[in-house]
């Protein structure tokens, strides 16, 4: 049987960082970064909150509308870049906090195109196991812990958050239709946090250089973004035979909302059907896709039938998109 998203959770913290405050750290001005990029506040967590904290919430919200869930499901996969430590994975540190024993639990990283590169693996595992019958996804970062504050290209843009799916298994026609991932390896430079692995230690030198903080060759990362989101859209629709026309939501990740605004407008998407949340949360990373999945069926309940087109690009360079008939 296919394999569809059951239900949908997700979770910001409380503290809205204003793009008046932004501009006092970058020492730019609000109206810039609202012209730049469409985002006018973002969520911050307190320092003592952690990825699994924030991916916790948003799991939480989705039991809380099925009490029965816990029962069923057979593992934990959470998409981030951010993770609580090295080791282990923050789905392991999840497990714990939502009291889940015995089943399956990875991460992944493939950065803001995770949740994605996730729904994928979901599939695969609940379409060929009998252990699994539902699992649960969660894209989770926690940015503010790597921003340069004086660097308004990227402190602008991002965000805390977490969005959470069930998955299981619906019925035939319905549920994921088709999935396309590609990363471009040789591109990797892009975007990312030199310091805290084997190459770069996370040392004195390396804080003191501003390593362990994300740098991003913001122009670069457009560049590319329009060009394989588009090649992906397209291939994608073209594997499930569907049209533009025939998507009712596109759920894109909400990288800034200038960029989503051009993009859908050179496909010639009505901007009525891309949700955003982008100018209210800014770029939530792994977090981006369900939290605005979250956003717009809160807004407008989701029928059945309705066609979802999924994209995202991420560091890597990675990218995904993803066409979902929803149960």
């Amino acid at each position: 049987m296919p394999v569809g998203i059951l239900r949908v959770g997700g979770h910001t913290p409380a503290e809205v960082v204003s793009n008046e405050r932004i501009a006092e750290w970058s020492g730019t001005t609000p109206d810039w970064i609202a012209e730049r990029t469409g985002i006018h506040e973002r969520r911050y967590a307190d320092p003592g909150t952690t990825t699994s904290d924030l991916a916790a919430h948003a799991v939480r919200q989705i039991f809380a509308e099925a009490p029965d869930a816990p029962q069923r499901i057979g593992g934990i996969i959470v998409a981030t870049c951010t993770p609580d430590v090295p080791q282990p994975a923050t789905a392991a540190v999840l497990q714990q906090k939502l009291g889940l024993r015995d089943v399956l639990a990875f991460d992944i990283n493939a950065v803001c195109s995770g949740f994605l590169y996730g729904l994928t693996l979901a599939d695969g595992l609940l379409g060929r196991s009998a252990q699994q019958d539902q699992l649960l996804l969660v894209g989770a970062d926690k940015f503010s812990t790597i921003m340069d504050r004086g660097d308004r290209r990227t402190v602008s843009l991002f965000g805390d958050g977490a969005g959470a799916v069930l998955l299981g298994r619906v019925p035939d026609g319905y549920g994921l239709l088709g999935s396309r991932l590609v990363s471009n390896g040789e591109l990797h430079h892009y975007v990312g946090v030199e310091a805290g692995g084997t190459r770069t230690p996370l040392d004195e030198a390396a804080r003191a250089a501003g390593d362990h903080l994300l740098r991003m060759d913001g122009r670069a990362v457009k560049d590319y973004a329009v060009t394989t989101m588009r090649k992906l859209v397209e291939q994608v629709l073209d594997d499930t035979g569907l049209s533009v026309d025939d998507i009712d939501r596109f759920v894109f990740h909400q990288a800034n909302t200038r960029l989503l605004e051009s993009f859908a407008a050179d496909l010639g998407i009505d901007p009525a059907r891309v949700p955003l949340t982008a100018p209210r949360l800014g770029n939530t990373a792994a977090g981006s896709i369900p939290l605005t999945l979250r956003a717009t069926a809160d807004e407008r309940p989701l029928r059945r039938g309705e066609h979802l087109l999924f994209a995202a690009v991420g560091g890597g360079m990675t990218a995904a998109a993803t066409v979902l008939r929803w149960y």
